[in-house]
């Protein structure tokens, strides 16, 4: 084989002529400390606040300090792998995690990378952990409702698109559990969900994720996960990472919903960084700054103008409290940055009432606007005849005798109470919770013993999915109740309601 000299010269020629000499540059300091999950590097004094550093075991950190002559940095991975004297590296680039369409269905670290056992994440778009909240004029008014499936919060505390609602409540009293059920209750709709889990239990992790996928929930769903048993700074940074993966979305034009489970643990895995890297403590030796930290995250929730899409990011923020201390420095923090809370009481949750929500306590602040025309309707005196309802228990509680229209507003009430109890994990449909709410205010159930109420309100909605679904339809079909559909639906209440004492009546026909 001849080699012709000319054609190699001209080769030669050519990439010499393309030859563009490229230098690479990077700062590179010295780990001076290193333990319980920081460092102190010397030598990166370029280096931004939020900066990605790079370890020589592949170990990523992020700058949390900058100070006179080092900075400290917050290692997000194995620190025990890192040694005094080694090498850092600044990588030029604010901390960011992989977005779009391939994390759906995936549970993943707060740094993106999988722990589900599914193979890599192949994904073309990143987004930084950190991004300024849309501003005033970039916002709408939040008026679209986002259904959670629950009686007790759709009628009374409603969320909206773009709206932060606080999840607040004793441990075990069923605030992941309410997530999880707006989550679940997403299923077949327009809304991407994010679950990020900060400092649970692995198993309560592996639990959720569970639950998600048996009810089908995974196909729209990201899970992010930071365990008890993960350092302080994964747990630190992966509510921020949650948002960031949900803003993708919502800045495409899409509808998403985030739940923080929990942030109180988040703040003390803040507090025990900041305490390491020797910031000043305060209330409860948690840094001043603590209220930003969870300012500048919940902000982040937003329904967008129409002019940057019109998407939204609801914000599920779930708060641990002790003894039911609401006026703690965490929770009165969070609950002066959200737009509303639900409160669950222990006392209620003991009592059968579950979802344990406090009706007095609990509020949205966006209201009716979230709401449907046909829910706003049935639900609007439903909160001041439940409270009414609790007072005049209380006071039938002296032994005192009581009038019979008092009695009959008791009986009432213990029928509501029933009827906005809601079993775990079967959220309900729009139309479904306004024929039942209808029915309890309306007197339907007044006849109906107080133990077969639930039974009861089953068979109802199977009644009108089997025998009146032009009533139901037109329900889901035009969220309103007006004249029409109101009396199309008394109707087939009355109905229902013939039914029921026709079959009471033939047991005792029988025995005559």
């Amino acid at each position: 084989m001849k080699f012709k000299a000319d054609e190699i010269a001209s080769v030669l020629q050519r990439e010499i002529e393309d030859f563009q000499g490229r230098i690479e540059t990077a700062e590179v300091g010295r780990v001076l400390e290193v333990g319980d999950g920081i460092a102190r590097c010397y030598g990166l004094s370029s280096a931004m606040a939020g900066e990605m550093v790079e370890f020589p075991n592949g170990v990523r950190g992020m700058v949390f300090n900058l100070e006179e002559n080092s900075v400290g940095v917050i290692i997000l991975g194995d620190y025990l792998e890192i040694a005094e004297g080694d090498e850092v590296k600044a990588v030029g680039e604010l901390l960011s995690v992989p977005v779009g369409e391939a994390m759906i269905g995936r549970v993943v670290d707060p740094l993106g990378i999988p722990i589900d056992g599914k193979g890599p994440i192949v994904s073309a778009h990143t987004r930084p952990v950190e991004t300024i909240a849309p501003g005033v004029a970039g916002r709408q008014p939040v008026k679209e409702p986002l259904q959670t499936g629950l009686k007790a919060i759709d009628a009374m505390t409603p969320v909206g698109r773009g709206q932060r609602e606080l999840i607040i409540g004793d441990r075990k009293t069923g605030k992941t559990a309410i997530a999880l059920d707006a989550i679940i209750n997403q299923k077949g709709g327009d809304v991407i969900c994010v679950y990020v889990g900060t400092g649970q239990r692995a198993s309560t992790m592996r639990a959720v994720v569970e639950t998600l996928r048996e009810h089908g929930a995974m196909d729209y769903t990201i899970v992010v996960s930071a365990t008890a048993s993960d350092p302080a700074p994964l747990q630190y940074v992966a509510p921020y990472a949650g948002c960031a993966m949900a803003e993708y979305f919502m800045y495409q034009g899409k509808h998403t919903l985030v739940v923080y489970d929990d942030l109180s643990k988040q703040a003390q895995s803040y507090r025990q960084l900041s305490l390491l890297m020797r910031r000043p403590p305060g209330r409860e030796a948690y840094p001043g700054d603590v209220f930003y930290c969870h300012s500048r995250l919940l902000e982040r929730s937003a329904k967008l103008s129409d002019e940057l899409g019109g998407g939204s990011l609801t914000a599920l923020p779930i708060v641990e409290t002790l003894e039911g201390e609401v006026s703690a420095y965490i929770p009165t923090n969070v609950i002066s940055i959200t737009d509303g809370q639900i409160y669950l009481e222990p006392d209620l949750f003991f009592a059968g009432v579950r979802p344990a929500i406090n009706v007095g306590i609990s509020v949205s602040r966006v209201g009716g606007n979230a709401q449907t025309k046909a829910m706003k309707k049935v639900a609007g005196s439903l909160r001041l005849d439940l409270a009414a309802f609790r007072e005049l228990e209380a006071f039938a509680q002296l032994g005192t005798e009581l009038d019979k229209a008092t009695q009959s507003q008791l009986d009432r009430g213990y029928r509501m109470v029933e009827i906005l109890k809601q079993p775990q994990y079967k959220p309900m449909a729009m139309a479904d919770q306004v024929i039942s709410i209808f029915a309890g205010t309306q007197g339907y159930f007044d006849k109906v013993p107080v133990r077969q109420v639930a039974a009861t309100e089953r068979e109802l909605h199977q009644f009108m999915r089997d025998e009146k679904s032009e009533v139901r339809n037109r329900l889901i079909e035009t969220k309103t109740l007006d004249e029409e559909t109101e009396r199309m639906l008394r109707a087939a209440l009355d109905e229902f309601r013939n039914r029921l004492q026709m079959r009471e009546a033939q047991p005792t026909a029988a025995v005559a």
